[in-house]
């Protein structure tokens, strides 16, 4: 049967029902709410993780919010899109601290300058693609492996971490979870996973190295629109594939008539209802993935 042409097309493991991710959602926050977690009180602010580098010292900033009543919270690292840890990025850190989890976003782009912070304008475009290119694969996997180590030992959170990543922060995410162990991945319209078009894609393409996340039985979910013109229809056919033949447990979720960048409220790219659907399915792998014993 065709999709409909208002409701998401899944590729791979079969999705849950609506009515199931909301209930999911209610048993992660302990309430009886109809489809509504309960939203915790936060805290946020800015914190500098060390990196362990082998030529210098260095440090990290990153943005960190949790609830505010003491506990050990799952982790959950969220991936910036190339125009760095914007306010949009800080306020998806907050929405997801509020469902009960420490949630931090990194500024990996640490090494190349402070606090970058690129409107979403054709000049910032233009200048977070030269950034990107900045970004190496080595470099990715030292401040990921320093920023585990930080949550545990420094802010007491729990030993499972999952990690959301939007466009760039996407590819980062997925590349990131071929290397370290992460119990859950959500990927927003992650580009350049099939080609070697920039630094973290090489040397080869970072979808080649997909076998490393059913290594680490990581989940995944996979969510994109039809209409990104970043992510084609015979690339996202070479994604779903990979996953498939690589064994890795996962969900792909195409949008109908959506584009590039559809979660992002502040820009005309926007799309309310994908949106609201894509968030909920992240809920609801997190509730299954990051719950005491989940997974």
């Amino acid at each position: 049967m065709a999709p409909s042409a208002h409701r998401p097309e899944h590729l791979g493991r079969c999705a849950a029902t609506w009515l199931s991710l909301r209930c999911l959602c209610a048993t992660r926050c302990g309430t009886h709410l109809t489809g509504a977690c309960m939203r915790h009180e936060i805290t946020n602010s800015w914190i500098d993780v060390p990196v362990t580098c082998d030529s210098e010292a260095l440090t990290m900033p990153a943005y960190l919010a949790r609830p505010v009543n003491p506990g050990m919270y799952p982790n959950v690292i969220v991936g910036f899109e190339m125009f760095g840890v914007t306010g949009y990025i800080r306020a998806v850190t907050d929405r997801i601290a509020h469902l009960g989890y420490t949630a931090v976003a990194p500024d990996f782009y640490h090494r190349l300058g402070d606090h970058i912070d690129l409107p979403a304008s054709a000049e910032g475009r233009d200048r977070g693609l030269k950034l990107l290119q900045g970004i190496k694969r080595a470099e990715v996997r030292q401040d990921m492996q320093s920023l585990l180590d930080y949550l545990r030992d420094r802010e007491g959170g729990s030993d499972r971490t999952a990690m959301v990543g939007l466009s760039f922060g996407g590819h980062i995410a997925y590349y990131a979870a071929t290397q370290l162990s992460l119990a859950a991945l959500a990927v927003f319209y992650p580009g350049w996973l099939t080609g070697t078009d920039i630094a973290l894609s090489r040397p080869e393409p970072t979808l080649a190295l997909t076998a490393g996340i059913a290594e680490f039985g990581t989940r995944v979910l996979f969510l994109i629109g039809d209409g990104d013109h970043l992510v084609t229809a015979e690339q996202r056919n070479q994604i779903a594939e990979r996953l498939q033949r690589d064994s890795v447990d996962h969900e792909l979720v195409v949008y109908p008539d959506t584009p590039h960048g559809f979660f992002c409220h502040e820009r005309d790219t926007y799309r309310p209802a994908a949106p609201d659907d894509a968030f909920a399915r992240v809920t609801a792998l997190l509730a299954a993935e990051l719950s005491p014993g989940g997974g």
